[in-house]
C-alpha cells in the first residue's frame, strides 16, 4: 500500500506535461476500455494496465520513484504485438478501431520513453525522478 502511495504522490509531483501524458495513457488504457467489456481485447487492455500499475506500485515500494518505473509499462509490448494482430476486426472508420489505433501508437511512444528510462537507470541513474516524496 505504501509503494502505492508513493507512486501517485509521485506523479501528482511530476511537472505538469508529464501529468497530462499520464492523463493520456489512463484515457487510452483505463477510461475508453470500460465501455467496451464486452470485448475481449478491452478487458485484455484493461487486466494489463492494472497489471503495470501494481507492478509500479511495487517498483516504487523498492527504488522510489525511479527511472524503474518505465518497467512496469514492459507488459505493453506483447499486449500491443496482439492488438496489431486484431486491427483487421475493427476498421478505422469505427471509434474501436480509432481507440485501438490510437491505444497502439500512444503506448508505443510511451514504450519508447520506458526503454530510455530503463536504460538509464541500469546505468547508475537511480535518482528518484521527483523529491520530497
Amino acid at each position: 500500500m505504501q509503494g502505492f502511495l508513493r507512486f501517485n504522490k509521485g506523479l501528482l509531483k511530476m511537472p505538469i506535461y508529464a501529468q497530462l501524458w499520464v492523463m493520456l495513457l489512463m484515457v487510452f488504457n483505463m477510461v475508453i476500455p470500460l465501455f467496451y467489456l464486452g470485448l475481449f481485447e478491452a478487458k485484455l487492455v484493461l487486466a494489463v494496465f492494472m497489471f503495470s500499475a501494481m507492478l509500479m506500485a511495487l517498483i516504487t515500494s523498492r527504488t522510489g520513484f525511479s527511472r524503474l518505473l518505465g518497467a512496469g509499462h514492459f507488459a505493453w509490448f506483447p499486449l500491443l504485438a496482439f492488438l496489431l494482430t486484431r486491427l483487421e476486426s475493427f476498421p478505422a472508420e469505427q471509434f474501436t478501431g480509432l481507440w485501438l489505433r490510437g491505444l497502439i501508437v500512444v503506448n508505443m511512444i510511451s514504450l519508447v520513453i520506458d526503454v530510455v528510462d530503463v536504460a538509464r537507470y541500469m546505468r547508475g541513474d537511480k535518482e528518484e525522478m521527483v523529491q520530497g516524496l
